[in-house]
Parts: C-alpha cells; structure tokens; sequence
C-alpha cells in the first residue's frame, strides 16, 4: 500500500437532477491527481454519506477506485452507527480495491468507549483491508478518546485516525499515546499544519476539493518542516477554509467547484441545501483572492 500522509481530499459527491453525477465525479477526480493530490476519500461526510443509498455508496467507490487506477490511495468512507453496516460496506470496500476504509464513530447511538472499541474492533476483524478511525465529536456527539484509540492501535488492521476534535491538547495526548507509525491525520482544515508539526502525518481536506494544489503544497512543506512556506500557504488559505463551513457541508465546497466549472451542478441532497446568498458573496471573494474564479 501506499503511504497514506499529506492532503488527502474528501471529495464531494457531485449530483445532478437527483442522481449521482458520475462524469462530474471523474472530471474531479482527475482534476485533484493532476494538481497533485496525496489521496482521496470518497463517500466521507463531505460526500454525503449520510444521504446516499447503499448502492450509490457502493459505486461511488467502486468508480473512485476505477478512476485512480492506483495512482493515489483511495481511503474509502464506510462508516456507519450500525456494525452490521459498517461491516458489509468495510466489505465492499475491499472487493472494490480500496486502499483502506475510513470508519466514523457510531452516531446518534452514544455508544460508552467501550462499546465504541468493540465495535471498531468487530469491523477490523470481519474485513481484510486497513482501516483509519474517524472521530468527529461535532457530529457523532460522542468523543473518542486517546486512551480507547491507544487500545484500537493495537489491533493489526487499525493503522491511523481522522482526528476532527478540533482540541490540539487531545491530539497531543493522542500522538502521546499511540505507536510512531501510527497514521494521525487531522480532520479539519485549520487545525491540519499544527497536527503535522505535533507529529502528524497530514490532513482529511475539505478546502483541497477546490484548491488541491496549494493544499498539497502546504502539507509537503509542513512535513519537509519547512515553517515558513507552511505558515505563508496555511495563511493563504485560511479565509477560504472557514468559508467551507459558513453554510452547513458541503454546500460552499460544490458551490465552489460548479463556479470553477470542475463539476456541472451545486446540487445537495436533502436535508442538506445550497448554500445563502451572504455565504455565496464570502465564497466568491475568497475564491477571486485565490484566483480560482
């Protein structure tokens, strides 16, 4: 396999007239390999996981995985609050030829940390193929915990986590506690060139869906430690990382690629919306300060 580090985007699903757009999703596909992209993660939350049946979610890898043809890893979102699910789409997966899967914490459920260890521990053991955590308390309302990631570390397909606590004390203690060649990638944009300089491997990027160039940029000089072409980029791109999230996700990230042309429709899927005409007029000034438009 190979190394999993640098930016890594969660691509959006691109959409149109309710289906899945499948051209749109290839033209962006190969618009992140072409500008230098370190990896891929489709069917992630900025995917729309959430929202696409089965067999969307299924083929959304399966032509993810076809598209790269190798060429970058494909770290394939499979996480579900039903272990039974993540299971069969760990399993799928697998059979599509991705590099690794990428699990959530169990939402909605409140599962205590032990219940959360059993079932990561549970998916791991039903699948053959690497798998790297995903804790986002903002969203699943249960917060894993260094400790219960220290234990999952230990099982053999368990290799990193998408950490998006958004707390460097937490990930600190993380890095503290969990082996060296364990892969910590930070799960937001702005908190990405601190993980790296804590020890991290990289970043799950939100913002490189429209600028994977300087996203990569940033995090190979970060892990080259080279601080002041890291600061320069990070700061570069900081205004249109918070624009990513001034209307719910990924509503700014597909308005910004239909305005560049790289998919052919902003279209969400309820019950997410596009975006407000104030987050619009953010986005596009951001993005002109980028060139991007």
């Amino acid at each position: 396999m190979q190394d999993i580090k640098g930016a890594i985007t969660a691509l959006v699903t691109p959409m149109r007239d309710g289906q899945v757009d499948e051209r749109s999703l290839i033209d962006l596909i190969e618009f992140q390999i072409q500008n230098g992209i370190h990896g891929l993660v489709p069917c992630g939350t900025t995917g729309e996981s959430a929202t696409l049946s089965f067999g969307e979610h299924k083929r959304v890898i399966e032509l993810t995985v076809q598209t790269v043809a190798g060429r970058v890893p494909v770290i394939a979102g499979t996480g579900a609050n039903n272990t039974l699910e993540a299971i069969e789409l760990s399993e799928s997966a697998q059979q599509s030829g991705a590099d690794a899967v990428l699990s959530v914490v169990p939402y909605y459920n409140k599962p205590s940390q032990e219940g959360i260890y059993q079932h990561f521990k549970a998916v791991s053991e039903a699948v053959d193929i690497p798998m790297v955590l995903y804790n986002v308390p903002g969203r699943t309302v249960t917060n894993m915990l260094p400790k219960t990631v220290a234990r999952l570390a230990q099982l053999p397909k368990v290799i990193g986590i998408k950490e998006a606590c958004g707390n460097l004390s937490q990930i600190s203690e993380l890095l503290l506690l969990c082996p060296k060649d364990f892969i910590v990638l930070s799960g937001d944009d702005f908190t990405a060139l601190p993980t790296v300089y804590l020890g991290g491997k990289g970043v799950i990027s939100v913002v490189s869906n429209l600028e994977p160039g300087k996203m990569s940029q940033l995090m190979e000089a970060a892990l080259a430690k080279d601080l002041q072409q890291a600061n320069a980029l990070h700061y570069k791109l900081f205004p249109l990382m918070g624009t990513m999230f001034a209307s719910p996700s990924p509503g700014p990230a597909k308005k910004g690629l239909a305005l560049m042309e790289r998919i052919a429709s902003d279209e969400v899927r309820l019950p997410m919306t596009q975006i407000d005409e104030s987050t619009l007029a953010q986005l596009q000034l951001h993005m002109r300060e980028l060139r991007l438009i």
